[in-house]
């Protein structure tokens, strides 16, 4: 490998569409994994830009491998508001030795997206059936190149059912171990309460996924171009569910207590999530690979002892 395609001395990432050619497969054999942001082309709103969650997708991806892995954290705000985003991003617990090494491919930018956003403008949806077939076609070109691990890190919740279907076609078909992430849960709920409080802030376009932005893309922000909107009450129990609404109300294509986001916070929310992938890369790429998969047929049992001739 040349200067091109060789990492620096504490790991970290290089660019997929940086590799020449010829030193692909001496890449992939000597890369602990590759890494492929997911997102979506969506609108979030008038405060936040199209690609929300490409910023995110596409920033925390380049969190996966660094030289100076975070620990996990727990969240609190910053007492320094003068902290930079270089402090934030340089991690928790100071050097621990070298990172994993891996390449970075370009992000999937377009998804099926929701009924409640297809309508609003700038919202490039894709058919889901669609979406599927493409990520499956995407994921298992990586793994033929050579990666036999694939961190998927998705800003876009709806690409949670539509990747995962998707890796599980590909890993029916190829030797891979393939890792699928979500940023928005790297942070509890119980922790963005302490950090905004009692008010709702994890809704779509709320204020978690503003800070989000604020902490990798501050001037991508416009927080003075909207006033709260406040999203409609979970349902009273303490069970997990999935509820999916044609229209909830209020509703704007967005919902959100969108003066509760800062960009401090932002910037911790990167740190601490950042931090808690490394952690997930790290135990990944030291573990075991997997076998390769089988089309034969379970082993006939053998006959128990006891059985007459």
């Amino acid at each position: 490998m040349d200067g091109l395609t060789a990492w620096p001395a504490g790991g970290g990432l290089i660019p997929a569409t940086r590799i020449p050619g010829g030193e692909l497969t001496a890449v992939a054999a000597a890369a602990d994994f590759a890494v492929l942001p997911v997102g979506a082309v969506e609108w979030h709103g008038p405060h936040l830009p199209l690609g929300t969650d490409l910023i995110l997708a596409e920033g925390f991806a380049r969190e996966s491998a660094v030289d100076t892995p975070a620990g996990g954290d727990t969240v609190d705000v910053p007492a320094d508001d003068d902290a930079t985003a270089d402090d934030a991003t340089a991690g928790g617990n100071g050097a621990q030795g070298p990172g994993p090494r891996g390449v970075l491919f370009p992000a999937v930018p377009y998804a099926a997206c929701p009924g409640q956003t297809r309508p609003w403008p700038g919202t490039v949806a894709i058919r889901p059936e669609i979406a599927v077939g493409y990520l499956a076609d995407v994921i298992e070109g990586i793994v033929a190149a050579g990666f036999g691990r694939l961190l998927i890190v998705n800003g876009h919740d709806a690409n949670m059912s539509t990747v995962r279907a998707a890796m599980e076609w590909v890993s029916g078909r190829r030797t891979a171990s393939l890792m699928l992430v979500n940023w928005f849960q790297l942070v509890t709920p119980e922790e963005t309460a302490a950090l905004y409080g009692p008010l709702p802030a994890r809704g779509h376009g709320g204020a978690y996924e503003t800070s989000g932005v604020l902490g990798f893309d501050p001037d991508a922000v416009r927080l003075n171009a909207v006033d709260d909107l406040p999203p409609k009450p979970k349902l009273p129990v303490p069970h997990p569910y999935v509820l999916v609404e044609s229209r909830p109300d209020p509703w704007q294509g967005w919902s959100g207590h969108i003066s509760l986001a800062d960009e401090t916070i932002g910037r911790r929310v990167r740190e601490v999530a950042g931090g808690r992938l490394r952690e997930l890369v790290a135990a990944w790429v030291a573990a075991e690979p997997p076998a390769a998969p089988t089309a034969d047929p379970l082993p006939e049992p053998a006959p128990s002892s006891g059985e007459n001739s």
